[in-house]
């Protein structure tokens, strides 16, 4: 819910005032008590409203013998006394919340500008109720015990429609609760059918027990709620009502869950203590041979082992997307560290280069199969790749070869030449400049070009270019640059398997 910064603990009165004002107040004022030695929590108080002038049946009225006519009769307070009530809840702090049973009694919160509405279990699918509710400004809160997936869909579904502040809570309408009905994995299916919905849970179990509310908390809920009472000499407790001790636990019980499950909405903040102890087990980076200053350190220079120095270069730190040059000598089986390299890393060039690749075949409506591996060639340095540079996709490689080739704006390939393989060029998609030995020529979408082997070809583009590449079996050592400088050059190339999600 838009109004929710902490969690929130309802606590539901309902009619355990007894019909006694003073009971009432009594009632609200230990659970005061309570709740402020929980300053990281959020609470509120719970009144249920029923205009029982016309919520009974008028031949029911005064009917003792039918067990909740009996109860409300006996519990019944009059407007003023309820303004008391609220009054005082508002005095310890708490925001104030109803559940009407009918539609007088929503005007009747709408008059004493209660915080929230609740919508309990039994009126879920109350029509002439919710169309009332809904001409609120209130946030709304409702009860899903007994209700079908059906009735979830539409009632959710009537409240997103209208922009209404819900949230919805996984009850379960027995009262108590045995533990084998509690079915807290509801909470999971909530979330997951109603990913933007806030999801809570009303809870009716034996007071004393406090890990539901730990599991409810490790599921995500974030809105509980329970009833409350006092025992007196005069005024018992029910089966499923919480006394002032046995709330203090159940929020202790929270607070120790909610400390317990950490962060959830992002990646843990760092450990410096984790950190350390990680790093120390981790293998280092050692020179084979003795290198100097300058030297870009490649695979074959290093070797990895136990245990690593400190500000040592890990195992953890070596990848295809980092590069180090020395900045000093390092003798043979010296450690590689912070303070004797420079790191380049090209992760973040290499991401934005498959982001435009795929812009650019979403705009040229090229179909690409799924697990085609990306090669992206950057003949002189991935730092110069967006002006010469190309990304290939190899659909298949057999005694035929067919790739796409995707050249973005602006980009050159340098010139090169097979001694074995024929190609054939298919413009699917833009405009390239195309030399053949020497020989420049415009090429535009439907045009086809055989590339014979031994024949100098290179290509550029201005506004970028997919080109179809039929050709015989391509070999890994084929490919001769006229710039030996290319042909020198290791490194010159990055393979990407899992790039198109």
């Amino acid at each position: 819910m838009k109004t929710l910064t902490k969690p929130l603990f309802v606590l539901e009165m309902a009619n355990n005032h007894m019909g006694d004002i003073d009971h009432g107040l009594r009632v609200i004022r230990e659970f005061g008590a309570v709740c402020r030695g929980y300053p990281e929590f959020s609470f509120a108080f719970k009144l249920q409203y029923r205009d029982l002038d016309t919520f009974i049946h008028p031949a029911m009225q005064g009917r003792d013998d039918i067990k909740y006519i009996k109860r409300f009769s006996e519990t019944r307070l009059t407007r003023a006394q309820f303004d008391t009530l609220v009054a005082e809840m508002r005095a310890q702090g708490f925001l104030v919340m109803a559940t009407p049973f009918d539609e007088p009694s929503v005007g009747q919160i709408e008059d004493q500008k209660l915080d929230f509405l609740k919508i309990p279990s039994c009126s879920f699918n109350d029509w002439p109720l919710l169309e009332r509710v809904v001409q609120t400004n209130l946030p709304i809160i409702a009860s899903t015990a007994g209700a079908a997936v059906e009735d979830m869909d539409q009632v959710i579904s009537f409240l997103q429609h209208r922009n209404k502040d819900f949230a919805i809570l996984h009850c379960v309408g027995e009262y108590p609760t045995p533990d084998e009905r509690m079915h807290l994995s509801q909470i999971d299916f909530l979330h997951n059918r109603y990913p933007d919905v806030e999801i809570g849970f009303s809870t009716h179990e034996d007071p004393d027990h406090t890990d539901l509310v730990k599991i409810a908390i490790a599921k995500g809920a974030r809105i509980f709620e329970k009833h409350v009472g006092v025992a007196t000499d005069r005024y018992a407790l029910n089966g499923y009502s919480a006394s002032p001790q046995q709330v203090d636990r159940w929020l202790a019980a929270a607070r120790h869950a909610l400390m317990l499950c950490g962060v959830g909405d992002r990646r843990l903040p760092p450990n410096e203590g984790e950190a350390a102890s990680l790093r120390s087990l981790r293998r280092g980076v050692f020179v084979k041979r003795g290198l100097k200053a300058g030297h870009v350190v490649g695979a074959d220079d290093v070797y990895f082992a136990f245990p690593p120095q400190d500000g040592q270069i890990t195992a953890n730190n070596w990848s295809k997307y980092a590069s180090f040059t020395l900045t000093a000598d390092v003798e043979a089986d010296g450690a590689l560290t912070t303070d004797n390299t420079r790191r380049t890393d090209v992760r973040a060039k290499v991401l934005e280069i498959v982001g435009r690749v795929k812009d650019l075949l979403e705009k040229s409506r090229t179909i690409v199969p799924g697990r085609t591996d990306l090669e992206i060639s950057h003949h002189y340095g991935i730092e110069n790749f967006d002006e010469t540079g190309l990304t290939m996709l190899t659909v298949v490689n057999r005694g035929y070869c067919k790739k796409l080739l995707v050249s973005l704006p602006g980009q050159k390939h340098p010139e090169q030449y097979h001694q074995q393989k024929e190609e054939t060029f298919h413009v699917l998609y833009g405009e390239i400049t195309l030399t053949l030995d020497g020989v420049p020529r415009q090429c535009k979408v439907g045009d086809v070009v055989n590339v014979e082997p031994g024949v100098r070809h290179a290509f550029e583009t201005r506004e970028g270019a997919v080109i179809e590449e039929i050709s015989s079996t391509h070999f890994k050592n084929d490919s001769f640059y006229t710039d030996e400088s290319i042909q020198r050059n290791p490194n010159r190339k990055t393979l990407l398997t899992h790039w198109m999600a």
